[in-house]
């Protein structure tokens, strides 16, 4: 079973976070060049909240706001809900489903580590039925003959 500590370590370990009292669009900005679709919303180091495009669009662009002066903290999603390194990424895709989250924060001891989204856990999905396929080619390699 895979965890999300495993998860991380295929990541960069950058943490791609903004500030409540900054303006959308520098959210925005991050993830274009980032290519992420969220960012985390850190005061003095502290996980208040996260911002998506998703927010963006329909918190801003659909109420015709404009991102140039909209401060994140007016359209973030407060106080989400986060995960830890030690948990199954089982569970973060039950989470995920079952709450139509597509990013996770991950908190070790308070301290922001990471975020964890479904392409990530697909993408470990894929890795580990590699596995078994390759597992399972030798097996019946080795013994089919």
């Amino acid at each position: 079973m895979t965890t999300v500590k495993t998860c991380l370590s295929q990541k960069s370990g950058a943490v791609i976070s903004v500030t409540s009292a900054e303006p959308v669009q520098r959210a925005l900005e991050l993830m274009k060049a980032h290519r992420v679709r969220s960012v985390l919303v850190l005061d003095q180091g502290r996980l208040e909240g996260i911002i998506t495009q998703g927010d963006c669009a329909i918190r801003v662009l659909l109420e015709g706001r404009d991102a140039r002066i909209t401060p994140v903290g007016e359209i973030m999603t407060r106080d989400p809900l986060t995960v830890r390194p030690e948990d199954p990424l089982e569970a973060c895709m039950g989470l995920m489903a079952n709450r139509n989250f597509r990013h996770l924060p991950v908190l070790d001891g308070g301290r922001v580590v990471g975020v964890v989204s479904i392409g990530d856990i697909v993408k470990d999905m894929i890795r580990q039925l590699g596995a078994q396929v390759s597992f399972l080619e030798t097996y019946i390699k080795g013994h089919g003959a």
